[in-house]
């Protein structure tokens, strides 16, 4: 072969080198190297590959544990506490150890259980590792605890009880009676409190990883059983006394169920919509009677498995090993339930475990009697809530799902439903994509309403599905179908959740659907919720398009939905045909206000308007000269949302002006917007936004105009336009009340500038209540069938006369949850008095001097 090379570079030589007769030889070397030297020191060697230092070793072990199916949990969790016990002198290696595995704990809860055997394979190779990590753990245990950061408390609370056969004494379970004792003193004092409830969810939820980590294999067998017969007792003993709690429903759960039905209704409800502390209860008293099987829960820590201590027989050394015999104990941390319980900065009220999948007759996600339902779902939307700041790695987990239980917990990743019928009776049918769909469902529905914005959970479903499309797909069609079919009793505010959902979710994948499997609804009344969600979904999905694209992904039966009108780039300006009433004044307006004319002149017109309106009859005459004024302004401005803006701006005084004189011509200016853009009503609703944001419209005038005037014998409440342009007007009312609250609670402000706030703070929030009212009013009297125009001159079916008394019950229902909820964080029991700080006021405005 070496004289095969020769020859060929020879040959190359020949024909490529230069002049002077070198060059085949000079090619030859510039390519072979120094082959001439006969020692071969000029020969090339690979370059030696340098391993990274320890630390950073250990670092991306540990971030990475559990993500890997080829590699056994317990050996790569063996063979980080070596590298950890081998380097554990140098600070940077122990720094990065004790930091990495309590940020995983608290924001990875998947590697809960492996990064807890990391440290006891730890405590075998060097007891002070252990020692070192179960003294900051408490220490963070405890600041979670004070400061009422339930979530982290929880992980934390569980990482500890993973490390259980560590401890010399009963390790977690007094910390376990003291919560409980603090939840039963704040049940007694208010039915109503929430943060008790919150506590006996983490004692629940604590308990299984607590008897999984229990056994110690390092005792005989007798020796085993009888701690954990004793620890079984305890626990069983604390479950007679949770149950006091856990099952009693709460006055508030009735205001987060997701599929409400009415006292003596005969509807069947799509789920259970059990409470998830009165589930966690049933479950885990179930499992107690089959023996703690705890089947999801990966047992990683194997003390057979060869560790160095083992490996060296019987030898001890005096930094702190022990041998595989001597199993070291540790002292439990010393944690402190306070007295007085932080309820934390986020309201809390009680959770209803939502399923989209559950109790069918295949089990493609677990049961809600099986614990294994509420260990994931925990699992699964705490790692959702907590890397809310990487959407892509999110959905990675999610979609690896299966690495982080025990073995056999799914079905292999892929597999159809109908295949889950062919399986052997005893083998797992958990559909693992069936499982993640679930719990991001789950917050999207979550009332009263989701930790994140809306479109974040959206955005995790739109990248699992970039991820393994053929995984998720059919999961995701099996769920959109279950949502769809049970629209009519779910909760109002989740159907238009469902709606945004949809139409954001098509828009990422070419608007398809299989449209003709719902072809039969399109018949319906407009006030059949299910036609009324097809209308807005096509709605919604020409806002993220144009109607032209949204038509061809359509079968012809939907095409009377999207008529040519909604094609057009800008609207009809209406006073351009005679017919119209001042269309001469409509034109003359439009053409001054394109060419910039003064006020002054402008006014001359709207006054014969008012003239003509006046020997018309007309009640307010500002209403006519308000329409043609705000609609030449939409016409103008009707290429884009910028164009209508700036012109809004220009006109804003007068617009500010026609407001404080007539109350019917500011809602008049509403009722311009809406109309101009009746082909885009979510064009209307972005301008009707703006202009409260000019202060030009009032919140109350758009409350009256839309459920008042608007109201049209209550189909109105079968809008998806209303709602939403009601639903981010009270938005900004809420919030502002909200804002108003935190500055007064804000202590970087002088105590001067707090009490100021905490006037106005009264005022605020009795305007957000008369909102509320007046909302209440209009829907429970559509509700009851007793409004004025359904009364007077209704001229619909008996059916259609219940569909809308049921959209007003829909509507009741929930705008007396958002005002509840709403109450339940600035209303007067809840904020209490104005506290002077000890400092003196001086002092106070010095601080303020300095902090701007």
């Amino acid at each position: 072969m070496a004289d095969d090379d020769d020859r060929r570079d020879s040959h190359r030589g020949r024909n490529h080198g230069g002049g002077g007769g070198g060059g085949g030889r000079s090619f030859h070397k510039r390519k072979r190297g120094r082959d001439d030297d006969d020692d071969g020191e000029g020969a090339r060697h690979p370059r030696s590959r340098q391993e990274p230092p320890p630390g950073s070793r250990l670092k991306r072990g540990l971030l990475e544990i559990a993500e890997d199916h080829g590699r056994l949990p317990h050996e790569v969790a063996a063979n980080l506490a070596k590298l950890a016990a081998d380097n554990y002198g140098d600070e940077y290696v122990k720094n990065t150890f004790i930091t990495v595995i309590l940020k995983l704990v608290v924001e990875q809860p998947f590697k809960i259980p492996f990064v807890a055997a990391v440290v006891l394979y730890a405590n075998v190779e060097k007891l002070e590792i252990a020692q070192d990590i179960i003294t900051k753990a408490g220490e963070q245990t405890q600041a979670a605890l004070n400061a009422g950061s339930w979530r982290e408390f929880k992980l934390l609370l569980r990482f500890l009880a993973c490390l259980t056969r560590l401890y010399e004494t009963d390790g977690i379970m007094p910390i376990l009676d003291e919560l409980f004792s603090r939840a039963a003193d704040l049940q007694t004092a208010s039915s109503e409190d929430s943060v008790g409830l919150e506590l006996v969810k983490i004692i629940l939820l604590t308990i299984p990883y607590l008897l999984a980590s229990a056994a110690d294999t390092t005792k005989p067998l007798e020796a085993q059983r009888a701690r954990t017969t004793d620890l079984e007792a305890k626990v069983a003993e604390l479950l007679e006394k949770t149950d006091i709690i856990a099952s009693t429903s709460s006055t508030l759960e009735a205001l987060v169920d997701p599929y409400p039905v009415s006292e003596g209704s005969q509807e069947s409800r799509p789920m259970a919509c059990a409470s998830v502390i009165s589930l966690l209860q049933a479950q885990l008293v179930g499992e107690q009677a089959s023996e703690w099987k705890l089947a999801c829960i990966p047992r990683v820590f194997q003390l057979s498995h060869k560790t160095s201590g083992q490996e060296s027989g019987t030898e001890a050394n005096a930094n702190g090993d022990s041998s595989a015999n001597d199993f070291a104990k540790l002292q439990f941390p010393a944690i402190e339930v306070p007295s007085e319980i932080d309820a934390g900065t986020k309201p809390l009220l009680p959770e209803i475990y939502f399923s989209l999948f559950a109790d069918q007759d295949i089990e493609s996600v677990p049961s809600t009697s099986n614990i294994a339902a509420s260990l994931l779902r925990d699992a699964v939307v705490d790692t959702i809530n907590i890397l809310d700041f990487n959407r892509n790695i999110v959905a990675k987990f999610l979609n690896e799902i299966d690495c982080f239980w025990a073995k056999d917990t799914f079905v292999k990743r892929s597999t159809t439903f109908d295949k889950l019928r062919e399986l052997q009776e005893g083998r797992p049918t958990w559909k693992p994509e069936d499982v993640i769909i679930d719990a991001v469902f789950s917050q999207i529905f979550q009332l009263p309403q989701p930790e994140h914005r809306l479109v974040y959970y959206h955005s995790l479903i739109t990248e699992s599905c970039k991820i393994s499309p053929a995984a998720i797909a059919p999961s995701l069609g099996r769920a959109i179908r279950f949502l769809f079919r049970n629209i009519d009793t779910m909760d109002m505010e989740l159907m238009y959740r469902f709606m945004d959902w949809f139409a954001h979710h098509l828009s990422n994948f070419e608007f398809r659907w299989k449209w003709t499997e719902w072809i039969p609804e399109l018949i319906a009344s407009d006030l059949q919720p299910r036609k009324a969600f097809i209308n807005g979904v096509l709605d919604k999905e020409i806002r993220l398009s144009f109607a032209k694209r949204i038509r061809e992904t359509l079968p012809p039966a939907y095409h009377p939905l999207i008529p040519a009108s909604k094609e057009k780039d800008m609207p009809d300006f209406k006073f351009a045909a005679d017919e119209t009433p001042y269309a001469k004044e409509g034109r003359e307006v439009l053409a001054m206000l394109k060419k910039k004319t003064p006020e002054d002149e402008v006014q001359k017109v709207l006054d014969s308007v008012h003239e003509q309106a006046t020997s018309l009859g007309v009640t307010d005459p500002l209403v006519p000269s308000t329409d043609i004024y705000m609609t030449a302004i939409l016409s103008i401005g009707s290429k884009s949302l910028s164009h209508v803006l700036s012109t809004i701006d220009r006109c804003k005084e007068r617009l500010l002006e026609i407001g404080q004189k007539s109350e019917p011509a500011r809602r008049q200016i509403i009722a311009s917007v809406v109309d101009f853009w009746s082909d885009h009503p979510g064009t209307a609703v972005n301008i009707v936004d703006k202009l409260l944001n000019y202060t030009i419209i009032t919140p109350m005038s758009v409350i009256q105009w839309a459920l008042q005037d608007n109201i049209s014998r209550g189909r109105v409440l079968a809008s998806s336009q209303i709602y939403e342009m009601i639903a981010i007007t009270m938005f900004k009312v809420t919030n502002r009340v909200r804002q108003v609250l935190r500055e007064r609670n804000n202590t970087n402000l002088s105590f001067e500038q707090r009490k100021q706030i905490d006037e106005a703070l009264p005022r605020e929030r009795t305007g957000m209540r008369d909102l509320f009212a007046t909302i209440e009013d209009t829907v429970a009297s559509v509700a009851s069938g007793a409004q004025d125009q359904m009364i007077e001159r209704f001229d619909g079916s008996e059916s259609e006369n219940e569909l809308i008394m049921r959209w007003g019950v829909h509507w009741a229902r929930v705008w007396r949850r958002k005002a509840a909820v709403e109450e339940a964080i600035v209303g007067e029991q809840v904020v209490g008095p104005l506290e002077e700080p000890p400092a003196a006021a001086d002092t106070a405005m010095e601080n303020f001097d300095e902090v701007l």
